[in-house]
């Protein structure tokens, strides 16, 4: 059985008609996982309670307290826009919040049967700074799942390997002076956020960027893992790989030029489970809802292969 945390809840993050970044996301990858021949081997999950969970506190590890405030304070308004990327509605403080639980839970979930878990939730995280958030973005729900994970007792180090298109600047801000976390990114370049250079290398050598070039296809990808991803995150050596699983790099999403296809990224998870099977997959990007969807499923179908 593979865990995937969910909740309906999700799609009251409320992004307006029109964003990249909407509901219907969850509902086309909810649909697809529940159709696929393995379906009865996932166990659908709902997140913690927020309360139940105690959050807030790590919530306050990784972000300074007036951007926490900041957020809380727009949805209590009725809601708004962070930035001109990033919607807030009334709901998306709480749903942000129930999303870092939500991958919380995955952490639990890995650490207890030392095989993989899927975190189905948004708001997105991985462009979130410690004092702001962005391209779409509220909560680091990656960096926080880490800085839990180090609290556990099996856990000296972790691994984020972040294959959504775009390079995740937030989460590399926040992890780079943590000698325990290594950092992974391959991502188109240029693009938005315009960071994700190689020469980014961390405070101790734990980073690795590897900028990749517009129309770029599985024949690109390939190497990279096999000669820079897997030995780099290997030498680390991680108690726990984290993947910030964008699939936005697929050829047809609107908001990039790589080339990727769905059945690509069941490849990317076999490497990662030759590394490990303690891995949590939690959705980043990834807006053309069908390839959406495939990808996740090929992601999923090769955990239980």
């Amino acid at each position: 059985m593979l865990p995937v945390i969910y909740s309906d809840e999700f799609l009251k993050h409320d992004t307006g008609r029109f964003h990249p970044e909407r509901p219907e996301r969850l509902r086309a990858i909810v649909d697809a996982v529940k159709a696929a021949p393995w379906a009865d081997k996932i166990e659908w999950l709902l997140p913690t309670s927020v309360e139940t969970r105690r959050v807030m506190s790590l919530v306050q590890k990784i972000h300074a307290q007036d951007y926490i405030e900041t957020v809380e304070q727009i949805a209590t308004g009725g809601g708004g826009m962070l930035d001109s990327d990033t919607p807030i509605s009334s709901r998306s403080y709480d749903l942000a919040m129930l999303a870092v639980s939500a991958w919380l839970d995955g952490v639990d979930q890995v650490l207890t049967a030392n095989n993989p878990a899927f975190v189905l939730a948004r708001p997105p995280g991985h462009h979130a700074e410690y004092h702001t958030g962005m391209g779409f973005c509220l909560f680091s729900n990656a960096a926080i799942a880490a800085e839990y994970a180090l609290t556990q007792p099996s856990v000296q180090k972790v691994a984020i390997l972040d294959w959504d298109v775009h390079h995740g600047n937030g989460t590399q801000q926040i992890v780079e002076s943590d000698a325990r976390i290594a950092y992974c990114s391959l991502h188109q370049f240029p693009c938005y956020p315009g960071t994700g250079r190689a020469d980014e290398r961390g405070l101790h050598n734990n980073v690795l960027n590897l900028p990749m070039p517009p129309g770029s296809t599985l024949a690109d990808y390939q190497p990279r893992f096999e000669e820079e991803v897997i030995p780099f995150l290997h030498n680390f050596q991680p108690d726990l790989l984290i993947v910030s699983a964008g699939y936005d790099a697929n050829a047809a999403d609107p908001l990039a030029g790589i080339m990727l296809q769905p059945e690509d990224y069941g490849l990317f998870t076999t490497y990662c489970l030759e590394l490990t099977r303690r891995i949590i997959f939690g959705l980043e990007g990834g807006y053309e809802l069908n390839t959406l969807a495939q990808s996740v499923v090929a992601t999923i179908e090769s955990c239980l292969a």
